[in-house]
């Protein structure tokens, strides 16, 4: 199908892919990742300017600790989607999986945009924002862990590290995306028709964006480690989920543990990054007295470093192919311990100074981003990986990163410390080291379960003779 040739390797051989399906997946894994974090940044820049005072007017206060709790809700059930979508991925394979989680990511959007304000329909409002964020939720819980097994099983032995990171490119692009049509709308719309219907707009705009990704990876054929399982052993389709659970205790619980602790550094960076910063800018600050920015600057501020991370993150990707995923690990996490709480200390000394702790906090992401997407993958095999990262990835957001924010909303809020935010990025800095260091270096290795996978790309030429008929065949 496709023309794409069924991989060799079933018996240890060396397997090849053809280039071009590699570059297929790797488009659709990406672009579906562009609409899910196109979606993330949306919510996370209009929670700071629209969004509390169209759903929670009459909170004071707490209006901005009630949004990111409507954003934190939606981790709730990513579990739930993980359990359900992650093992249905290892029985009926990838592609079909992650084409109905980026519909149901798209609708689920669209539908944000159409909800009532509170004015209109009082508390069923915000009520029905928060049963549409839980929607969203449960399709995350098989979308991320989905792409992520899908480019790292597509993807060549020694260069899984550069097409894992261009998973987190697509995250980047579709957070700047929002962020940026959030920007636009501010800048253009007076305040009373931002939030009269602005705020809409943007989450419109999800839909063609979700019908390109499900177009795209409804052409993929399997990935070439899935194919080459159903070849060996047809019966691993039909494994149960408690077989799942129990396979993740007795056998992979170091595994667990590791991956468990570079997705709690890695999201906790990103969820205090970019969720909770724009309003600790635009709201917290302000509120006690500190210098703040408005709106508009916040949102200039966080673009301006996701595009310096999307101009940096392929060549990360890209060396830890040669140098290896760990130390790129341990840099990120050294960083967030020793300038996590300096990073903080810099969003309030000014533009110069907000700009600067953005960046270091950006720059902490950038190491974890660029080499997790092809990390997570090696450490579990190919008939549970799906299921595996799906479950794993999402316990450990849900309880550990996605509810940062609002813990620390909440905390500041209470005790009126602004340096929460700091303390929240050493400790994910010091989780993520120790699990770095017990990490075993997977770069340039072949997945578990799965034959050692090149490209056709990176074989040599034939040698032709005078009339241009191969002499040998290097395959």
């Amino acid at each position: 199908m496709n023309g794409a040739p069924v991989p060799r390797g079933v018996g240890g051989q060396l397997a090849i892919e053809d280039a071009q399906t590699i570059r297929r997946a790797t488009t659709a894994a990406t672009l579906g990742n562009v609409a899910e974090w196109y979606d993330f940044g949306i919510y996370s820049y209009l929670a700071a300017i629209a969004l509390d005072r169209v759903f929670f007017p009459d909170a004071g206060e707490w209006a901005a600790v009630f949004t990111l709790g409507t954003f934190a809700a939606a981790f709730l059930v990513r579990p739930l989607g993980g359990v359900i979508f992650g093992p249905l991925g290892d029985r009926i394979g990838r592609t079909r999986v992650l084409a109905a989680t980026v519909l149901l990511m798209a609708i689920a959007t669209a539908l944000l945009g159409l909800v009532p304000s509170y004015g209109t329909i009082g508390i069923a409002a915000p009520l029905i924002v928060l049963f549409i964020r839980m929607l969203q939720g449960f399709s995350a819980g098989g979308e991320y862990s989905g792409a992520l097994t899908l480019i790292a099983e597509y993807a060549p032995d020694r260069r899984r590290g550069f097409f894992g990171s261009w998973l987190e490119f697509g995250t980047l692009v579709g957070y700047t995306l929002g962020a940026g049509v959030c920007a636009i709308l501010v800048a253009a719309l007076p305040e009373d028709d931002l939030l009269a219907w602005g705020w809409r707009l943007p989450f419109m705009l999800a839909l063609p964006l979700g019908v390109i990704g499900i177009y795209l990876r409804l052409r993929l054929e399997e990935t070439p480690a899935f194919r080459q399982l159903m070849e060996r052993s047809p019966a691993m389709a039909t494994m149960e989920l408690r077989r799942v659970f129990q396979i993740l205790v007795t056998r992979c619980r170091s595994a667990v543990l590791i991956a468990g602790g570079l997705i709690v550094a890695w999201n906790v960076t990103n969820y205090v990054l970019t969720n909770y910063v724009p309003t600790y800018l635009t709201r917290i600050l302000p509120g006690h007295g500190q210098s703040g920015t408005n709106e508009a600057l916040s949102t200039a501020l966080q673009v301006a470093v996701m595009l310096a991370m999307l101009c940096a993150i392929v060549f990360v990707g890209r060396l830890s192919d040669r140098i290896g995923r760990k130390p790129i690990l341990i840099t990120g996490s050294v960083s967030l311990i020793l300038l996590g709480l300096p990073s903080v200390w810099l969003l309030r000394a000014g533009l110069s100074g907000q700009f600067l702790g953005l960046l270091i906090m950006g720059f902490a992401l950038l190491c974890f981003a660029a080499v997790t997407p092809s990390t997570l993958p090696a450490l579990f095999p190919t008939f549970v990986r799906y299921g595996s990262l799906a479950i794993v990835f999402n316990v450990f957001v849900s309880a550990f990163a996605g509810t940062a924010p609002t813990i620390i909303g909440i905390a500041v809020t209470t005790t009126g410390n602004l340096d929460w935010p700091g303390y929240y990025l050493i400790g994910a800095g010091a989780i993520g080291l120790v699990s770095a260091l017990f990490l075993k270096e997977p770069a340039g290795r072949p997945l578990a379960g799965a034959a050692p996978l090149t490209s056709s790309a990176d074989l040599p030429a034939p040698r032709l003779s005078k009339d241009g008929v191969p002499l040998e065949n290097p395959s």
